[in-house]
């Protein structure tokens, strides 16, 4: 049995029981149940490789009001794993009482600073205690069955195991079976990125090992796992390497639910502590806050875009920024966070390229601070079933003006009219934009704009494409003066065969 089968049998389980009200509830009891599930996976991978490791899960520390409790044991092998175990109101009791508000209250400890081994094995603990109470700090029990609980966690045991690469391989098919069937998915913007789209932007920005990668907005973590899987790919090969990779992947989301399924995604493709994958809100913070320490190398994000941020976020703005539109807001962070030399690739809307007011003033200080080199843009389908919307990814590079804007026409493969879940978009349809980025040249599909046109027009990057054939359509007196020829010899062929009837049955007669 596949993950998503597995997936949609367990939403199956859940749906007969009461506690469970749609689907937002149904992916949310799933997601923390799939986290422990991979976390015990990965420790019992990390236990073989380091005779040292302490699982966070053991010994937990908690306060219940005044009074301080232990539980000897959390781990998904102590409790979920045997299929015979714990069941019906023993086994909610014991999830209720004990397991969510263990994690939820777990005791961290004081920050280590110190060199020595002892030092450093304490503070790895605390920050594998750290990312477990984030991740649980906004997660919910809401199954009232302990019997249906008990089925939902023997399916989860059963088919998977995240030791196994190939289940490794099928996490981001979880991902998007999930956010398919959350209804409501897209209503505040938030949409799930195309693996195709994720990984062209990454290939193009080609981001280095050492540089700090930081997706401000980053959801269930697409820029970032894409990002791990170039560099591990490309750039490491020694442990030294992997630990420096452990340490340049950043990511903060504002909304619990796709934090937790972050959390996991990046646990699944290897960064061991992902406590740098924040939950909390980038735009919550004044900018005039973020210093040198807080810029970054690279940004790659798609923000939500069409939603509004809650009423005063846009105090911690600039006058000439002030909205409470989340995609220029994010728009006007990512300009201040890129470093000198700095590189993003970011997906927006049609409508921040034709926008005016606070967008017309970002897209001005966009072409002034950075050389934005290259606008990609998509066809429509490409976040079907979420969203029409038309979008685009902006490539540039913060430190120099822009000169020319490189345009490029993304095309539907052949036979295409849209995308569809048996139609999905492909990363080798952007073969195409990969063989021409390096050698440009203007075709059907790709043109360019000098920045004084674009600033003539009041910096509009809505620009259609000049190179597009035109449709042809003739002269309309030649096409009246056609239809008139047609209706006069459909007029002689029907008196034709008029007279060649009546002459029959003349002779008939």
């Amino acid at each position: 049995m596949n993950l998503t089968t597995t997936v949609k049998s367990i939403q199956d389980i859940m749906r007969t029981d009461v506690g469970v009200d749609g689907d937002a509830q149904r992916i949310g009891q799933l997601t923390w149940l799939l986290f422990l599930k991979i976390w015990d996976d990965r420790e019992q991978e990390q236990e073989l490789l380091n005779a040292d490791y302490v699982s966070p899960l053991v010994k937990v520390k908690w306060r219940a009001g005044d009074e301080e409790r232990t539980a000897a044991d959390l781990r998904w092998r102590a409790w979920a794993s045997n299929p015979e175990g714990m069941t019906g109101d023993a086994l909610l009791v014991f999830v209720n009482d004990t397991l969510f508000p263990a994690l939820k209250n777990m005791e961290i400890g004081p920050r280590l600073e110190g060199n020595d081994k002892a030092s450093k094995k304490a503070e790895a603990l605390r920050q594998r205690r750290l990312v477990i109470k984030s991740v649980f700090e906004d997660a919910y029990q809401y199954m009232k069955s302990g019997t249906l609980l008990r089925q939902v966690i023997n399916k989860v045991q059963a088919d998977v195991d995240f030791n196994d690469s190939k289940n490794r391989h099928m996490f981001g098919d979880i991902y998007e079976t999930l956010l398919r069937d959350l209804q409501n998915a897209g209503n505040a913007g938030e949409y799930y990125t195309p693996r195709p789209v994720t990984q062209f932007a990454v290939d193009m920005v080609n981001p280095k090992l050492g540089e700090i990668v930081l997706d401000p907005a980053c959801g269930t973590g697409g820029f970032l796992a894409c990002t791990i899987e170039h560099l591990r790919k490309t750039q490491v090969q020694t442990p030294e390497q992997e630990a420096q990779l452990q340490g340049c992947i950043r990511g903060v989301e504002k909304k619990p639910l796709p934090h937790l399924l972050c959390v996991t995604n990046m646990i699944v493709h290897g960064i061991d502590v992902p406590t740098n994958v924040r939950h909390d809100n980038t735009l919550s913070r004044p900018l005039r806050d973020y210093g040198a320490k807080d810029r970054v190398d690279v940004i790659m994000t798609n923000p939500p875009f069409g939603g509004q941020e809650e009423p005063g976020i846009e105090q911690n703005f600039p006058e000439a920024f002030r909205t409470r539109e989340t995609a220029d807001l994010f728009l006007a962070l990512i300009l201040n966070l890129l470093k000198l030399g700095g590189r993003a690739a970011v997906v927006l809307p049609d409508g921040s390229l034709f926008g005016e007011g606070v967008k017309t003033r970002l897209k001005e200080k966009l072409l002034e601070d950075c050389d934005l080199h290259t606008i990609v843009r998509l066809p429509k389908g490409v976040f079907a079933p979420y969203t029409s919307i038309n979008t685009n990814v902006l490539f540039f590079e913060k430190g120099r003006p822009t000169k020319e804007v490189w345009y490029y026409e993304h095309p539907y493969p052949p036979g295409y009219k849209s995308y569809s879940k048996t139609k999905p978009m492909r990363i080798e349809e952007f073969d195409v934009e990969k063989a021409w980025w390096n050698k440009r040249a203007e075709s059907e599909r790709a043109w360019r704009v000098k920045v004084e046109d674009i600033r003539a027009r009041g910096f509009n990057l809505d620009i259609k494409n000049p190179n597009a054939p035109q449709d042809t359509h003739e002269d309309p007196d030649v096409l009246f003066a056609r239809y008139e020829q047609a209706k006069a010899e459909a007029a002689r062929f029907r008196d034709e065969l008029k007279a060649a009837l009546s002459a029959a049955l003349e002779g008939r007669g």
